[in-house]
């Protein structure tokens, strides 16, 4: 069977539908969930469709995928060696800082001149600001990648030590320092919480960090395999099933990732964190299917969004951050809208990131940018 699917050489080289599907489907709903998060009252993200984009959408569907697809773009690339791995990692931190300067500094502060209300978008802001958010995650796992490849680890070193991570972070999460800075930075490595719910720590690199080297190892294998049909008729059932038994459980008892607060899921367990890759590796085979079925026309649509991948996400967060925190809750003296409207500012959000995101990439001085790198 092994030899009916894979081969001893490279042949699974290039784009990867089934992947591009994957993260255009997850950048469509990014506005949608930052929405219903913003302009929801907490007591009712609990239930029905707030609960849906919240907690479902949100949670296994949503940055697992980002970061499986990291780990396998970081063996499709032709530049891994650890010094650029390095690179791109202290790259995307600088984007993750200057994404916070235009989300959270630049609203809060032109909303207090206007407001002058401090604890609205003053005492939040230096927690937002210094947020461990998906992007200095993203930035930390390159380093760690530039030097796990730079000792050379097998691919099975470097899932046992993730394992291991995975499971201290398990153990160590709500761990509180007593000091505001000391638990936001700390909170960057362990899921760090305090008395009051101001520390956001919502990323940790111990607990996410398996979740990225897994989508390494499995690229590592993916270019080799001759027969995607076979790879995926295997292993994308055995994904689904253990998402299938595993879910209606876990909502109906607020278990793991699905218990109360959004700790449960930004510091995720062991436990959650094999359950996500299920879902992530099941969730794929079915994209592979659906790409037969997809017009090409649509597909390079798909293609663009997926390599547009951080612009989207940057400039749906800057559209988010001025609509909601600053023109909504200025004119309304609140963020908070019905469902309908919520989901209505999603959908708009979300298309007007794409077609920013697609003619920034084409524009003349990207071009020029992308030609000196």
């Amino acid at each position: 069977m092994k030899k009916k699917i894979f081969s001893n050489d490279i042949v699974n080289s290039g784009r990867q539908k089934e992947l591009d599907i994957a993260k255009a489907v997850m950048l469509f709903f990014l506005a949608f969930i930052h929405c219903i998060i913003a302009c929801t009252p907490e007591s009712q993200l609990a239930h029905g469709i707030p609960y849906l984009f919240d907690t479902i959408i949100g949670g296994p569907f949503s940055a697992p995928m980002y970061m499986f697809a990291m780990g396998i773009g970081m063996t499709y690339t032709i530049q891994h060696s650890p010094g650029d791995f390095f690179r791109r990692g202290i790259k995307i931190e600088i984007v993750g800082y200057a994404l916070n300067v235009c989300r959270f500094l630049l609203p809060s502060l032109v909303g207090y001149w206007i407001t002058r209300d401090y604890n609205q978008y003053i005492t939040p802001l230096p927690y937002r600001f210094f947020s461990n958010d998906i992007l200095q995650f993203a930035g930390l796992a390159m380093i760690l990648m530039a030097l796990f490849t730079k000792l050379r680890l097998s691919n099975w070193a470097m899932l046992l030590i993730c394992l291991g991570m995975s499971v201290a972070g398990t153990l160590l999460k709500g761990m509180n320092v007593g000091n505001p800075l000391g638990n936001i930075f700390l909170g960057y490595l362990i899921g760090t919480e305090d008395a009051i719910g101001q520390v956001l720590s919502d990323f940790p690199l111990l607990n996410w960090m398996i979740i990225p080297v897994s989508g390494y190892v499995f690229g590592k294998n993916l270019l080799h395999v001759k027969n995607k049909t076979y790879f995926y008729a295997i292993l994308s059932p055995i994904g689904l099933l253990i998402t299938l038994v595993y879910f209606p459980i876990a909502i109906r008892n607020g278990l793991g990732m699905f218990g109360e607060g959004q700790n449960c899921y930004y510091h995720m367990g062991t436990l959650d964190s094999i359950i996500c890759l299920a879902l992530t590796v099941g969730l794929l085979g079915v994209y592979f299917v659906l790409a037969r079925y997809i017009p090409e026309k649509v597909m390079a649509g798909i293609r663009d969004m997926s390599r547009n991948i951080n612009v989207i996400y940057c400039v749906h967060w800057v559209i988010l951050a001025i609509c909601i925190y600053v023109i909504l809750y200025i004119a309304r003296g609140t963020q908070e809208l019905p469902v309908s409207l919520t989901l209505a500012l999603g959908l708009s959000i979300s298309v007007a990131s794409i077609f920013i995101a697609h003619f920034w990439s084409n524009s003349w001085k990207n071009k020029i940018f992308r030609g000196r790198k």
